[in-house]
């Protein structure tokens, strides 16, 4: 099944990425053979999958994420939604409207 997921790296980073087959997907990063970004900083850890009906959810789920700030990020991986709105960046010198 599709999903998106998140990595917490050896360094402390995140990487967000999707796939058809997340275990397959985990293997692949977890003995090198991954992105190249998580290849530099093994070991990693899954902290956070949310599974989609369709590829094209998780890879549009997965650039949204990786959008977000560290602390959104954190929040997810946390479960705390709530927090979620209120971690989105600000638009410009645009006030938040409440």
């Amino acid at each position: 099944m599709p999903a998106m997921y998140i990595l917490r790296c050896s360094d402390g980073s995140y990487y967000v990425g999707s796939t058809r087959n997340l275990a397959a997907r985990l293997h692949a990063h977890r003995i090198g053979r991954g992105a190249e970004y998580t290849r530099r900083r093994l070991p990693v850890e899954l902290v956070f999958a949310q599974e989609t009906e369709k590829v094209s959810e998780a890879f549009a789920l997965e650039k949204k994420v990786q959008g977000w700030s560290r602390a959104k990020r954190e929040a997810l991986i946390r479960g705390d939604f709530e927090a979620l709105p209120l971690l989105a960046r600000r638009r410009a010198g645009r006030p938040r409207e409440e």
